[in-house]
């Protein structure tokens, strides 16, 4: 059962998990009981986790399911994960995965500008450029949520995450020609949503490539 994260979690540090310790062997410790083991894999995945869900279903609120049930998953049946197919991240990006599809398969969500988070407001741009960025970020966040599916999952492990196309092929059972496929495919459309933006905005275009998102 998932724990939230709180004062609890404070005490289980000063007890003392090495920040390093291995994923296998605190998970080995978690399936034996020890509260702090999983409370520090919750700690050290949940973000990407979260990030994942976030970006391929648009909504804090489904992406704070997903994660959860993630989690949920990952304490009970801890034997499902295998450490010599890959790392316990790319298992939970795949669990992750599995959920978004269903909720796909189920009904389909467009999010709206109203639901996307804005990027925080640094103070050290004019107010105009200030603006223009955050446009471009939510056009940008929009357009990836508007990608089909699978599209959008490769896009998102591969520039946000900084995943590799092997780790991508694996999460999604997938060859590394139809990640490359799908990544060239997103990226194209993504140009093509964003140009007439970008054509209007020549100096936002020229300081921030629109393949490169990890800043968006």
């Amino acid at each position: 059962m998932v724990t939230t994260v709180g004062s609890d979690f404070l005490q289980d540090r000063v007890l003392g998990l090495p920040e390093k310790t291995p994923d296998e062997l605190l998970l080995k410790r978690a399936k034996n009981g020890e509260q702090a083991a999983f409370l520090e894999l919750y700690e050290r995945h949940r973000g990407p986790v979260f990030r994942f869900a976030y970006r391929l279903l648009g909504t804090v609120e489904l992406a704070e399911d997903i994660t959860h049930d993630c989690f949920v998953s990952l304490i009970r049946k801890p034997e499902n994960f295998r450490a010599e197919r890959g790392s316990l991240r790319t298992y939970l990006f795949a669990a992750a995965r599995n959920l978004a599809l269903k909720h796909f398969r189920g009904s389909i969500r467009e999010a709206s500008l109203d639901e996307l988070e804005v990027e925080p407001d640094t103070g050290a741009e004019q107010p105009l450029r200030r603006v223009l960025n955050q446009e471009l970020s939510l056009l940008v966040r929009e357009a990836v949520l508007a990608l089909p599916p699978l599209q959008r999952e490769s896009l998102v492990l591969f520039e946000y995450e900084g995943l590799s196309l092997n780790e991508i092929a694996q999460i999604t059972d997938s060859d590394v020609g139809a990640i490359k496929g799908r990544l060239f495919r997103a990226r194209e459309r993504l140009k093509t949503i964003l140009r007439p933006y970008l054509d209007v905005n020549q100096e936002l275009n020229h300081s921030r490539e629109i393949v490169t998102l990890r800043g968006a």
